[in-house]
């Protein structure tokens, strides 16, 4: 078996301690609050993120450093042959090309795989990525292949607030101003690149039946079926309130019964663009290799 090291970004909700357990390496992602620079999971917790976030303080994502990015791979290329580096979807973000170009420098070591993929999404490329160095795959191998899988995964998401979408400028204050007025909880997609409108939801009730039914229809028509075999990964994720998520994994549950769902909070880099209380439903085709 090829001795490869998984690199993947704190947009994964994968935390330190979990990658310890894991076996997988965790860049974490930087942010700019009130012009200072803190770093998930290392100086910022999910709760010191909210209460600075509610408290209308000034963030901003950012990309890590490629002194980052290159002293974590020349200290993992004393002890692996070859890298596999998963970060967030190219389409959010820079640091995917960022680190594409640094890879250049490598020889052909590290494989930075492009699979547009971001939270729980994310955390199971990093784990698919395992099982196929386990299957004998070398890095470029892997890449060709989390690349090629790309579109078998779809996360839905259902906002509380249209307030950081208009502060972002993803939506006109006129927009967000009807919105609120009518109470409207959107649905945004997120399959390849973007983070896309999906639906209006009237009422909570309906936006969770419609991220229900989108699963469903996803599964059904692109992912093989509802089959015995439970032929997919069923995923919830959702900022800050994890009370209220831990009531929408039970209405998942419910509605696609024996399956194993994993439940995480969103990635920060999404949180700070659509706030608080939103919730989210994701699967993830299993590979077969």
């Amino acid at each position: 078996m090829a001795n490869i090291a998984v690199v993947t970004d704190s947009n994964s909700g994968i935390t330190q301690a979990q990658a310890a357990e894991l076996g997988i390496h965790v860049l974490p992602m930087p942010f700019m609050i009130n012009e200072e620079t803190y770093f998930e999971d290392i100086n910022l917790t999910q709760k010191q993120f909210y209460e600075m976030l509610e408290t209308g303080a000034e963030i901003s994502t950012s990309q890590p450093t490629p002194e980052a990015v290159m002293n974590l791979w020349d200290e993992l290329l004393k002890e692996y042959d070859e890298i596999v580096h998963i970060p967030m979807s190219s389409g959010l973000s820079g640091s995917c090309q960022s680190a594409m170009m640094l890879a250049q420098e490598y020889d052909g070591k590290v494989q930075v795989v492009n699979n547009q993929r971001i939270s729980v999404t994310q955390r199971q490329s990093a784990l698919d990525a395992k099982l196929l160095i386990e299957k004998g795959m070398n890095a470029k191998e892997i890449k060709d292949f989390l690349e090629a899988d790309k579109f078998n995964s779809s996360i839905y998401i259902m906002l509380d607030t249209l307030y950081y979408l208009k502060k972002g400028g993803r939506i006109t204050p006129a927009a967000a101003a009807i919105g609120t007025l009518l109470k409207l909880k959107p649905v945004l997609q997120i399959q390849g690149e973007k983070l896309d409108a999906f639906a209006k939801a009237r009422t909570v009730s309906q936006g969770k039946s419609i991220m229900i039914n989108a699963i469903r229809n996803d599964i059904i028509n692109r992912f093989g079926g509802l089959t015995d075999e439970k032929n997919v990964w069923m995923q919830i994720a959702y900022t800050c309130d994890e009370e209220t998520a831990m009531a929408w994994k039970a209405e998942v549950e419910e509605a696609f019964p024996g399956y194993e769902i994993h439940m995480d909070p969103l990635s920060l880099s999404v949180a700070c663009h659509i706030g608080p209380g939103a919730l989210a439903v994701a699967c993830t085709k299993k590979i077969s290799a």
